[in-house]
C-alpha cells in the first residue's frame, strides 16, 4: 500500500476534521499504530495505520477537513494502490441514527455529497484561482454565479469585500456544523406542533434532582402513551416502537451541542441514572465520549432552564418525533381551592411530529408528564 485514504468511520459521516497528528513525515510506524486523531460530527476518533512503514507525506494540517475516500498519508516505497476501509480498532456503532444535565435546544446527518468542499477548485478556471490566491480568499467559502455554478472573478471580488468590511468568514467545524446540518434536515422533514404547559412542583423538597424527575416522569409519560418512544421514517410513512425508552439529554458545551443518550430510562433507578449521565457529561467535556454514547435516542430531553428562558419550540432530530424543553423554575400566584397560593412552577415545552402524533396523545402524553412531577419526592 502507497496511499492510506480516510476510511469510513461508520454511521456514514462523510468527513471528519484533522484534529491532531501523531506521526511526521520521515516517521517509521507500526501497524496499528495511532496516526491521527480526527473530529467527526459524532465524536473525536483515533485513527491507527493499516500497515508497518515510513511516512513519507501527510496529506492535511491540524483544523483541515477531509473526506471519506480522500489521501491521509502516503508511505515511502511500495506499490502505487491504496486503502479506503476501516481499519484497526475504530469502533463502529451497532445501533440505528440518533441525534446531543443541561441545556439547548434539540440534535441525523442530513445527506450530502462529500465531494463538494473538495471539488471547489475544479469549478474555478487557473486565472479565478489565481486571483484568489492573490487576494487570500477561499473557495470552498465561495459560491459560484456562473454557469453550472462556476466561481467568476466578480464572485473573488465580492469576497473579498465582504472580508475587508465585515471580517473572514469563519467556517464551522465539527460538532457545529453536524448541528447546523441537523438543523437544515429537521426543518426540511419534521412536521413540527408545539404546545406549552405548566407543571406545579410545589412539592418538591429544595434536594430534589430535578433533571433526575424530568427522566423519571418522561419515562412514565412514554409508557402511557407509546406513540412518543418510536421513530418515524417519512419515505415509508411507517414506524418502529421501542421496548426501551433511550432518552438523548441535550448538553451544551463551547464546541456545539452534544446529546449523549441514557439507556433504558425506564428500568432504571434513579441513582444508577444520575450516575450513567455523570459520567457521559464528563467524556463530554473531555471529548472523549464514544460515537455510540451519542446515538440510538428514542426521545430527547432539553433542560435550557439551568441557564434562561421560559418557553421554546425545541426541534425534533428524526427518526424521533418528540422533544421536551423545560424552563426556568419560578415562583407565581396559583389558585388553590379559590384562593391565591405562591407555587414554584416548572415550565414544559413538548414539541411533537404531527406526521406521526395526534394532537390528543400528545396532550395525554403531557398530561402524564404533569401528573408525575406533582408528586412529592420519589
Amino acid at each position: 500500500m502507497k496511499y492510506f485514504k480516510l476510511p469510513d468511520l461508520g454511521e456514514g459521516l462523510p468527513e471528519a476534521e484533522i484534529v491532531k497528528w501523531h506521526v511526521a513525515e520521515g516517521d517509521t510506524v507500526s501497524a496499528d499504530q495511532i496516526i491521527v486523531s480526527v473530529e467527526t460530527a459524532k465524536a473525536i476518533i483515533e485513527v491507527p495505520s493499516p500497515q508497518a512503514g515510513v511516512i513519507a507525506h501527510l496529506f492535511g494540517a491540524e483544523g483541515d477537513t477531509i473526506h471519506t475516500g480522500e489521501p491521509l498519508v502516503e508511505y515511502s516505497g511500495g506499490e502505487d494502490e491504496d486503502s479506503g476501509t476501516v481499519v484497526g480498532e475504530i469502533p463502529q456503532s451497532s445501533e440505528g441514527s440518533s441525534e446531543p444535565d443541561s441545556f439547548i435546544i434539540g440534535a441525523a446527518p442530513s445527506s450530502q455529497n462529500s465531494s463538494d468542499a473538495a471539488n471547489h477548485h475544479l469549478r474555478a478556471t487557473p486565472a479565478v484561482r489565481a486571483l484568489a490566491k492573490r487576494l487570500n480568499i477561499d473557495l470552498s467559502q465561495v459560491k459560484g454565479t456562473g454557469p453550472n455554478n462556476t466561481i467568476s472573478p466578480a464572485d473573488v471580488e465580492k469576497a473579498s469585500h465582504m472580508d475587508k468590511h465585515h471580517g473572514k468568514a469563519e467556517p464551522l467545524r465539527g460538532v457545529r456544523k453536524h448541528m447546523a446540518r441537523t438543523m437544515v434536515h429537521s426543518h426540511a422533514e419534521v412536521v413540527p406542533v408545539t404546545i406549552h404547559e405548566d407543571a406545579d412542583i410545589q412539592l418538591w423538597s429544595e434536594k430534589t434532582d430535578i433533571t433526575m424527575r424530568l427522566v423519571q416522569a418522561m419515562a412514565k409519560a412514554c409508557a402511557q402513551e407509546t406513540g412518543f418512544n418510536v421513530w418515524f421514517d417519512g419515505e415509508t410513512l411507517s414506524r418502529r416502537l421501542h421496548n426501551s425508552i433511550n432518552l438523548g439529554v441535550a448538553v451544551d458545551t463551547d464546541q456545539g451541542l452534544f446529546v449523549p443518550v441514557l439507556r433504558d430510562i425506564g428500568n432504571r433507578s434513579e441513582e444508577d441514572l444520575r450516575q450513567g449521565l455523570n459520567r457521559m457529561r464528563e467524556d463530554v467535556k473531555k471529548r472523549t465520549i464514544p460515537a455510540q454514547e451519542l446515538q440510538g435516542a428514542t426521545i430527547t430531553l432539553s433542560n435550557f432552564g439551568t441557564i434562561a428562558g421560559r418557553y421554546a419550540n425545541p426541534i425534533v432530530v428524526p427518526p424521533q418525533v418528540a422533544i421536551l424543553g423545560a424552563g426556568v423554575i419560578r415562583e407565581e400566584p396559583v389558585a388553590i381551592n379559590g384562593e391565591l397560593k405562591i407555587h414554584r412552577i416548572l415550565p414544559l415545552s413538548l414539541t411533537f411530529d404531527h406526521r406521526a402524533l395526534t394532537g390528543g396523545e400528545a396532550a395525554r402524553f403531557l398530561q402524564a408528564l404533569l401528573k408525575e412531577l406533582a408528586k412529592e419526592n420519589i
